[in-house]
């Protein structure tokens, strides 16, 4: 196969993934946020959004309910009712609920936001958005992880943060290589160094 098809398998094959991985709200990382402890990126975007009123309920649970389907399957236990998954995913009265301070945590809430933007905008159109956010993610748990004992949030439990590393590298290289364009600077660099006579 020649470059550019190379490079449409694996990008189309590689978004697809990513958006899996996040809609389908396989853990990735544990957090403290508005509903508890949240694993995925979708629960940190959703608990934020439920508790700003930027959106209707309704598109909330749009984004949740493939999520939600997932953890039914996974569980084998009853469907969550539709009407229902705002309470099931604890984020009913998010206002009145004691949080972390959202500004002290931008990176992990901003990282959550572009993964799932990035993850719906790449099932049609390649671009950086999940990728960034992911790294940005990163580097917000990295940052809060390892944060002096008298800055931290979460001093008092030291294991409320962690990084579950094989799925999150998964989606991590899943959304870089959605990126149709470094994914055909890479099949075409593989090629010429593939094509390159061997000297004996």
């Amino acid at each position: 196969m020649n470059v550019k098809v190379w490079t449409t398998v694996i990008s189309f094959t590689a978004s697809r993934i990513f958006f899996f991985f996040i809609f389908f709200q396989i853990p990735l990382f544990r957090f403290p946020c508005r509903i508890g402890t949240c694993l995925t990126p979708m629960e940190v975007t959703s608990s934020q959004l439920i508790a700003s009123e930027v959106i209707p309920s309704w598109v909330v649970k749009v984004l949740l309910f493939p999520g939600a389907i997932g953890k039914v399957i996974l569980s084998r236990q009853p469907i969550h009712n539709y009407n229902n998954l705002l309470e099931a995913y604890n984020l009913r009265n998010l206002k009145q609920a004691t949080s972390t301070n959202d500004l002290q945590h931008i990176e992990v809430l901003a990282g959550s936001y572009l993964a799932v933007a990035g993850a719906m905008i790449g099932l049609v159109k390649s671009r950086r958005l999940g990728f960034f956010g992911m790294l940005l993610l990163i580097w917000g748990l990295f940052k809060e992880s390892h944060l002096s004992e008298g800055q931290s949030s979460f001093k008092h439990n030291k294991n409320a943060i962690n990084i579950y590393h094989p799925t999150m590298s998964i989606a991590v290289i899943s959304a870089f290589l959605s990126i149709r364009e470094d994914v055909k600077l890479m099949v075409s660099c593989f090629k010429v160094t593939s094509s390159e006579p061997k000297h004996k």
